[in-house]
C-alpha cells in the first residue's frame, strides 16, 4: 500500500474514536432528562374490543358494619403501619425504631382530634410517607383503616380515663 492510503486510514481510525469518545463524554446532561414517575405515565388507549380488569375492592368500609370495618381495619394496619407504628400504635415498631424523628404515637390526644379529611391526609402524606402511602394503599381501604386508627386512640383515651386500682 502506498504511504498516503495508510496514513488516510490511520486518520479514518482515530477520527472514529474520537468520535466515540466525544460521544461519550460530551452526550446529553441528566438534568435535561425526562423525568417520568410510574403513577404520572399516560398509557395509550386500549383497542376497541378490549375491556381494562381490576379486582374487586370489597364494600367501602362505610357501608359495613362497624366490627368488620374494625377487622379489615386491623388487617390492614398491619400490612401498611404495624412496622412503623408498631402493633398498638405508640410508635414502636421495628422499622420506626430507626427513624429520626419517630414515628407518630397513634393514641395521642392530637390524632384523636383530627377530622377524617386531616387523618386521612397525614395517614397518606405525613412525615415519613410523602407520598407512597397515597400510591400504595388503595382508595377503598383507607375508611378502614381510619376506622382502626381511631379505635386504637379511643382505647388509649378509655384507658386513660379508667381509675388506677
Amino acid at each position: 500500500m502506498k504511504r498516503r492510503t495508510k496514513i488516510a486510514i490511520a486518520l479514518l481510525i482515530l477520527a472514529g474514536v474520537g468520535g466515540m469518545s466525544a460521544a461519550l463524554f460530551i452526550g446529553p446532561r441528566m438534568r435535561i432528562q425526562p423525568n417520568i414517575r410510574p403513577h404520572q405515565a399516560v398509557f395509550a388507549p386500549l383497542p376497541a374490543n378490549l375491556a381494562p380488569y381490576s379486582t374487586p375492592a370489597g364494600p367501602p368500609a362505610a357501608s359495613m358494619p362497624a366490627d368488620q370495618a374494625l377487622a379489615a381495619g386491623k388487617v390492614y394496619y398491619g400490612y401498611y403501619c404495624a412496622f412503623c407504628h408498631g402493633a398498638a400504635g405508640r410508635g414502636d415498631g421495628p422499622v420506626g425504631e430507626s427513624y429520626t424523628p419517630a414515628p407518630a404515637d397513634l393514641r395521642t390526644a392530637a390524632v384523636r382530634g383530627y377530622s377524617d379529611a386531616q387523618l386521612e391526609r397525614a395517614m397518606l402524606t405525613g412525615p415519613g410517607h410523602e407520598p407512597v402511602l397515597e400510591q400504595v394503599v388503595w382508595p377503598a381501604y383507607r375508611p378502614a383503616l381510619m376506622a382502626y386508627v381511631r379505635q386504637l386512640a379511643a382505647s388509649q383515651e378509655a384507658a386513660a380515663s379508667r381509675p388506677a386500682p
